[in-house]
C-alpha cells in the first residue's frame, strides 16, 4: 500500500526495528473477524523515553511486547501516570483515518500538566500514532462498528522511592483491533446512582485522563453491578446534587422541547472528544444545544414526567449508549427495556458516518494515516 508522506514535521525521528515474527496472516484474519475488545494487540509499538536532563529522546517502534519494569518504578508507587484512547477507522477505500486525533493530543498535553508529567509535543504525539498505524495497518479491520483502538500512555519509570515528579518518563503506543464495545449491540443500559462514592473533587485530577481516577471509581462499579446495572453516575463530591460522568463517559439529556443538554465542564469533569463532537453536530442536526449543571432531582423528576424523554452516554470506545433506567438506593426511573430514542440515534448514526468516511467531513476532523 503508498502511504503518504507526514503533513507536519515531529521534531522527533523514529527507528524502526520490525518483529521478527509478526502473527500470521490466517491468525490475524481470524481476530479480525471477531476481536472483541481489547483482547489483542498488533505487532508492533512506539516508545519514546524523556529524562529531565535531556529532554524527550529515543523514539523509535518495536515489537509489541512485554515491558521490564524495576519494582522501585515511581508509577507503581506513586501512580504518575496518563492516557489517551482513540480510534482509527477504515474507510471503504480500504484507507486508514483517525478521528479528530489533535485533539487527543492535545488533552494528553494537560493531563501531563496536571500529573506533573512532560508534556509531548502534538506533533511528535501524532507522528507516533501515525508511524504505528501505518506499519501495522493490515490490522485496521474492515467490519460494520470495527476499528483499531489506539492507547497512548506515559508513566513515571524513574527507580526510586520518594514523592515528587519523576525525572525519568516513559511513552508508549499500543494497538488493539476492535469490534462494538457492548457486544449485545445498542440497546439501553441501567446506570446506577452513587452517593457512597465520588470520582473527582474540585482540585483533583477529575478532568485528567489518568488511570488514578478510573481505579478509585471500581468499587462504586462493583456496586452497580450488585444492583443489576452496567454503569455507574457519579455527582459531584460536595454538595452531592449535580450530576458529573459515569465512570468512562459523559452524559446527555434530551429534552421534549428537543434541547439537548449536558452538564457543563467545571474542572472534575473530562472534557471527552466525543463530547464536544455531538455538541456541534447536535447544532448542524437543528437541536438546541445547553451546558449547564445537571442537578440529579432533575434527572429523576424529568423522566417520571416525561420532560426528559431521552438520555444518552458518549465516549470513544462505547461511542453513543442509550441510557434506559436510572437506579439508587430506594428506588428508581425509566427502563431498559424501551429502545433507543429517535435523537439519540441521529446524532450515533451521524457521528458514525463521519467516522467510517459515509458522509462528507465539514469539519476537518478526520486525518488519513494510510
Amino acid at each position: 500500500m503508498d502511504v503518504p508522506t507526514l503533513n507536519h514535521s515531529p521534531a522527533l525521528k523514529f527507528s524502526t526495528t520490525r518483529n521478527p515474527t509478526p502473527v500470521s496472516a490466517e491468525r490475524r484474519a481470524e481476530i479480525l473477524a471477531e476481536p472483541g475488545f481489547g483482547r489483542y494487540f498488533t505487532d508492533h509499538m512506539v516508545s519514546i523515553t524523556w529524562t529531565a536532563d535531556t529532554g524527550w529522546h529515543d523514539a523509535e517502534l518495536v515489537p509489541y511486547g512485554p515491558i521490564a519494569m524495576d519494582p522501585a518504578s515511581a508509577v507503581l508507587h506513586y501512580a504518575q501516570e496518563i492516557f489517551e484512547g482513540m480510534k482509527a477507522y477504515r474507510h471503504a477505500d480500504g484507507s486508514v483515518w483517525a478521528f479528530r486525533p489533535e485533539a487527543n493530543g492535545r488533552r494528553l498535553a494537560r493531563s501531563a500538566a496536571r500529573l506533573a508529567l512532560p508534556e509531548l509535543p502534538v506533533e511528535d504525539f501524532l507522528a507516533s500514532i501515525e508511524l504505528l498505524v501505518r506499519t501495522d495497518h493490515e490490522w485496521v479491520p474492515s467490519g460494520a462498528e470495527t476499528s483499531l483502538y489506539l492507547r497512548p500512555f506515559m508513566y513515571a519509570s524513574e527507580v526510586f522511592l520518594g514523592v515528587r515528579p519523576s525525572n525519568e518518563v516513559r511513552y508508549l503506543v499500543i494497538a488493539s483491533p476492535v469490534g462494538p464495545y457492548f457486544s449485545g449491540g445498542i440497546k439501553p443500559v441501567s446506570i446506577w446512582l452513587s452517593t457512597q462514592y465520588s470520582r473527582a473533587a474540585v482540585g483533583g485530577t477529575g478532568a485528567a485522563k489518568c488511570g488514578g481516577n478510573y481505579a478509585a471509581g471500581l468499587a462504586a462499579q462493583l456496586e452497580a453491578a450488585a444492583h443489576g446495572c452496567e454503569q455507574v453516575c457519579f455527582l459531584d463530591a460536595g454538595a452531592q446534587r449535580w450530576v458529573e460522568e459515569l465512570g468512562g463517559m459523559n452524559l446527555y439529556f434530551v429534552h421534549r422541547n428537543g434541547k439537548l443538554v449536558t452538564p457543563e465542564l467545571s474542572g472534575t469533569i473530562l472534557e471527552g472528544i466525543t463530547r464536544s463532537s455531538i455538541l456541534e453536530l447536535a447544532k448542524e442536526l437543528g437541536l438546541e444545544v445547553e451546558e449547564r449543571k445537571v442537578g440529579i432531582e432533575e434527572w429523576r423528576d424529568g423522566i417520571v414526567s416525561g420532560e426528559i424523554s431521552e438520555v444518552f452516554a458518549c465516549g470513544t470506545a462505547a461511542v453513543i449508549t442509550p441510557v434506559g433506567r436510572l437506579v439508587w438506593d430506594g428506588g428508581s426511573a425509566g427502563s431498559a427495556s424501551t429502545g433507543p430514542g429517535e435523537v439519540t440515534m441521529r446524532i450515533r448514526q451521524a457521528l458514525v458516518d463521519l467516522q467510517y468516511g459515509r458522509t462528507p467531513d465539514t469539519h476537518g476532523w478526520m486525518r488519513r494515516l494510510t
